[in-house]
């Protein structure tokens, strides 16, 4: 896709040596993007699922390494079926019809969540476009489905139960997550506004710099994703330390 002036510019002020490695994203607001406009609310997640055309690839050519998407919570089943569904199936669609680009440019597809609650035709889809893309170097996509911050914590305990570990502190706990081998999100970002974590990534967000915009997830475009980027740039990890 061709770059947009405002991208050029953007891009321009970008210090590629502070690229976050790893970016989380609550995609919020697909359905309030349709209401706006008088639509049924399955037509804006059709619009947020497009989006991830632009932003996944943008997202690995701008130098990040993994990038993280909440595209269904566990909390997300007390929706409308009919509404669940027609997400499934939209989601099942952009698989199958995206996975020659997700080659092209090197993703790494990696569904993460409670996947066996799935209907049986996303788990297939899931499933098949991960093993083609296995081998792809350029960004990991971490595809968040029937996703929750506690369930990963309370299957990570149960897993350590089984296994009994020699040892148990913080680095063994994050081997026992869905994000397993992965580092944490240096940068969460939240479309629509609202200002909370909706029980994403909770173990793993312990000190990830968040960025809210109030654009609706529709909306979000490459420029937006730059200005994140930009403004986590801005600012001074401490981690708890203080400056000498």
């Amino acid at each position: 896709m061709p770059q947009s002036q405002k991208e050029k510019e953007l891009l321009s002020e970008l210090d590629k040596s502070r690229i976050p490695e790893h970016v989380a994203i609550i995609m919020d607001g697909n359905g309030r993007w349709a209401k706006k406009r008088g639509l049924p609310r399955m037509v804006g997640h059709r619009k947020g699922i497009k989006r991830l055309k632009e932003i996944v690839p943008a997202a690995k050519d701008y130098g990040i390494k993994i990038l993280t998407l909440f595209a269904f919570s566990t909390e997300n089943w007390n929706r409308p079926k009919r509404e669940i569904r027609g997400l499934f199936r939209a989601l099942e669609r952009y698989l199958r019809d995206e996975v020659e680009e997700l080659q092209k440019n090197s993703i790494h597809l990696h569904p993460i969540g409670r996947l066996e609650r799935l209907p049986s035709f996303l788990q297939e889809e899931l499933s098949r476009v991960e093993r083609i893309t296995k081998n792809n170097k350029g960004i990991i996509l971490n595809l968040a489905l029937n996703y929750g911050g506690r369930s990963d914590i309370v299957e990570a305990v149960k897993k350590i139960i089984a296994n009994r570990p020699e040892k148990i502190d913080e680095e063994t706990f994050s081997k026992y997550l869905y994000t397993s081998g992965q580092p944490d999100p240096d940068l969460l970002i939240r479309t629509s506004g609202e200002m909370r974590i909706s029980n994403f990534l909770l173990w793993q967000l312990a000190y990830s710099e968040i960025w809210v915009t109030p654009t609706l997830w529709p909306d979000f475009k490459k420029e937006d994703l730059l200005q994140a980027i930009l403004g986590y740039q801005k600012r001074e990890r401490r981690f708890g330390r203080i400056e000498k």
